[in-house]
This record gives structure tokens, C-alpha cells and sequence, in this order.
């Protein structure tokens, strides 16, 4: 089969072996490949992202059910999936039956393929990391991105009062309300937490998605209320920094570390099944949604993973079989 691997210049296109499922395994004829930013370091073989040169890489996609090994009773062969499992760029690609979901009728695979990252991570980070109660002040970083734009969505759906989003580019900061923000800040902005504050009537926001951490993150903390919680998700502005733990301690703050790559599969899908109590009645009916920004061919991947660097897309960027 044909499938994006890993190489030390990126991703690129080539012949690999199809993948055969084991007993708690199903086989998925891929429709369609969501890109997350952890693609850009799998497609260079980084271990830290579960991946080596000459493998399929890749987390997030919806298929066709080919074959179910023999220990799964919840799939059958022709069933309709989204899945958050590995090896997604390719053109067939397994899931542990805990990690996949049943399409809804009527959703097209382009919008499934969307979605299962953001919803079991954001859900994860916010109800079960983060501990968010309905009436909340909410903020979600790096909020343009597909899994933001999620993150946004459930906030406002568990509940959130208020939910800040924020986002460098101005155009992507703009359309943020169309998604559950009440406030759109930049980061870039040297005042950010002070909006903030204003817009929280000085208290600062109980929870924050944290995807950013790097220098950003004693200026979160500026901007958290008084025994709030910061769940980091992503390092997108930088792996270090210097961090006010005089500030943090004052403000009674607890700063929460998460990530798939070190979970168990029980635990992963115990997030699966925690996220479809909650939220499946609004995935269902259309309520969670995200913005597709480009498609490519899984030829073109290469051209796929440059558009992402760019950072430049609102929502998601597809990858097509």
C-alpha cells in the first residue's frame, strides 16, 4: 500500500507492507487524514513522537472497517470509523477497537476525520485534567488550530460563562467567535493578560488549555484566577522558559502536564469512553464542528505538512487516499 513515512527530510510517499490487525485490532480502509501538528516531528523519525524512519506516520482518520480481529464485537467489516491511532497517512491503518467511534449517519468522512484528537484531548484536558464546572471562565491557547477550535466548543458546551480564545494571526483571531469565544486575544500583544483581566472583571480565567507554554506561560499565569488550573497540551511557542514560581504559588495554581504518548491503551480508552458520555449527543447532532482549510492528495503529502508549517490554515488540513 501506498502511505507517508517517516524520512530525515520529512514525509514522503512510498510502497510499505499493509498492516495486519491483532485480536482487539480493526483494519480501516482509509477515507480521509487529518493533520495535527505532532505529524511535523514523526515525519523526521522523532521518537519523542512514536516514530522511526520507513514508518507510516500519522494519528488521526475515518475509514471503512475491512476486517476486525476476533476479539471485537462493538465493529463489523463495512462500519463507518474515526479514529485517533497511528499510522494514518497511508492508504489502510489499524485502531484498537477502544480507540475508534462509529460515524453518524448523515456526517461525511472529510468531517469525521476532523475530529477524534480534539475531542478526546480537549475533553481530557478540560473535564477530567482541568476539572472545569459549569460557569467558569475558560481560556483556550493556540485557539485557531483544529483542536482549539474544538476546545472552544466544548467549553461552551460544558458550560463555560466566558471563554477566551487566542490566536497570533488577525483573520484566524477573527473568526474565533464563530466557535464559542467571547474574547480573542494575540499573545504577541505585550497587554494580553491585562485584556484578560478586564474582560474577567480582574479575577482571571479558573482554567486554561495551555498548547503554547515556552515564554507565554508566566504571563498565563497573570491571567489565572486565584486557584485556577493550567492543562498543558502543546508547546507550541518553545519547551523552556523562565517560570514565576513565586507567582505561581501565590495564586495557589496547579499546572497540569498531559499527553497521550505515555498512557496505557486502558486509559486511553477510558478517555474515549468518558468524552462520548458527555459530548456524543452534540457530535451527533452537528454542534461540535471544524472548519476544513485545505485537501490534498496523500501524494502531495509532503505539500500538506509545508502548509502546516506555514502556519497559515484556520481548522483542519486533509489529507485524501
Amino acid at each position: 500500500m501506498k502511505a507517508g513515512v517517516a524520512s530525515p527530510n520529512g514525509v514522503t510517499v512510498a510502497d510499505v507492507e499493509q498492516p495486519k490487525p491483532k485480536p482487539t485490532d480493526i483494519l480501516v480502509k482509509i477515507k480521509a487524514i487529518a493533520l495535527n501538528r505532532a505529524d511535523l516531528g514523526s515525519a523526521r523519525g522523532d521518537i519523542s513522537h512514536g516514530s522511526s524512519a520507513g514508518r507510516p506516520i500519522g494519528s488521526e482518520f475515518s475509514g471503512e472497517v475491512v476486517e476486525a480481529g476476533k476479539e471485537v464485537h462493538d465493529f463489523k467489516v463495512g462500519d463507518r470509523v474515526m479514529c485517533h491511532s497511528t499510522g494514518s497517512h497511508a492508504e489502510y491503518a489499524l485502531s484498537d477497537h477502544g480507540r475508534a467511534m462509529k460515524i453518524p449517519d448523515g456526517m461525511s468522512y472529510e468531517t469525521a476525520a476532523t475530529l477524534p484528537i480534539g475531542l478526546n484531548t480537549l475533553h481530557q484536558a478540560l473535564v477530567t485534567a482541568g476539572r472545569m464546572k459549569a460557569g467558569e471562565a475558560v481560556m483556550v491557547q493556540g485557539a485557531s488550530s483544529g483542536v482549539g477550535i474544538i476546545g472552544l466548543q466544548i467549553a461552551k458546551l460544558m458550560g463555560a460563562k466566558f471563554v477566551v480564545g487566542t490566536a497570533t494571526n488577525a483573520e484566524r483571531r477573527g473568526r474565533l467567535k464563530e466557535f464559542g469565544a467571547d474574547l480573542a486575544v494575540n499573545t504577541n500583544d505585550a497587554d494580553w493578560p491585562e485584556q484578560v483581566l478586564k474582560a474577567t472583571d480582574g479575577k482571571g480565567v479558573n482554567l486554561t488549555v495551555d498548547m503554547l507554554s515556552g515564554p507565554v506561560v508566566s504571563q498565563t499565569m497573570a491571567c489565572t484566577a486565584l486557584l485556577g488550573r493550567i492543562v498543558n497540551i502543546g508547546r507550541l511557542a518553545g519547551m523552556k522558559a523562565e517560570f514565576d514560581f513565586d507567582l505561581h504559588a501565590r495564586k495557589r495554581i496547579d499546572y497540569i502536564g498531559v499527553t497521550f504518548r505515555t498512557r496505557t491503551i486502558e486509559e486511553v480508552r477510558d478517555i474515549l469512553v468518558k468524552m462520548r458520555k458527555d459530548l456524543w449527543g452534540d457530535v451527533a447532532a452537528g454542534r461540535i464542528k471544524v472548519p476544513i482549510d485545505k485537501t490534498f492528495p496523500l501524494s502531495e503529502a509532503k505539500a500538506g505538512h509545508e502548509h502546516m508549517r506555514a502556519n497559515k490554515h484556520f481548522g483542519k488540513i486533509l489529507l485524501i487516499p
